[in-house]
């Protein structure tokens, strides 16, 4: 894949599962790659501004309880443990080590790929 797809574009999941790390520097809105126990493989260069934290802060660990656990609830982690195949974007707000920051956050999960994914944009205010 030459680009990073659109936050928005249908079939997103199989685009970002295809791309190496180096590639999803090239998007815009934050990317989280992780296990399916939801540990951090993968964290592009948009999503470490958008947070202020450095990429070792990400890195093997669990996204849910160790790098951003304002979002351990049931609008995110939960839905990832509970749902086997997920495509869903809702509004967010993190407020975890940074000021209140509104999102839309896309979460993506197939029992076809062994990662899922959290893309974040920033929304517009």
């Amino acid at each position: 894949m030459a680009r990073c797809p659109a936050f928005d574009e249908l079939h997103i999941l199989d685009a970002l599962y295809e791309m190496d790390e180096d590639k999803l520097q090239d998007c815009s809105f934050g990317v989280i790659k992780m296990t399916k126990d939801a540990v951090v493989e993968a964290v592009n260069n948009a999503e470490i501004e958008l947070t202020g934290l450095s990429r070792s802060a990400f890195m093997g660990k669990n996204f849910f309880t160790q790098v951003a656990p304002c979002t351990n609830n049931y609008m995110v982690a939960e839905k990832y443990r509970k749902q086997e195949e997920l495509d869903e974007t809702i509004p967010y707000v993190f407020t975890y080590m940074m000021k209140p920051t509104p999102v839309h956050l896309r979460m993506l999960k197939s029992p076809s790929y062994d990662s899922q994914f959290l893309l974040v944009d920033r929304k517009d205010t």
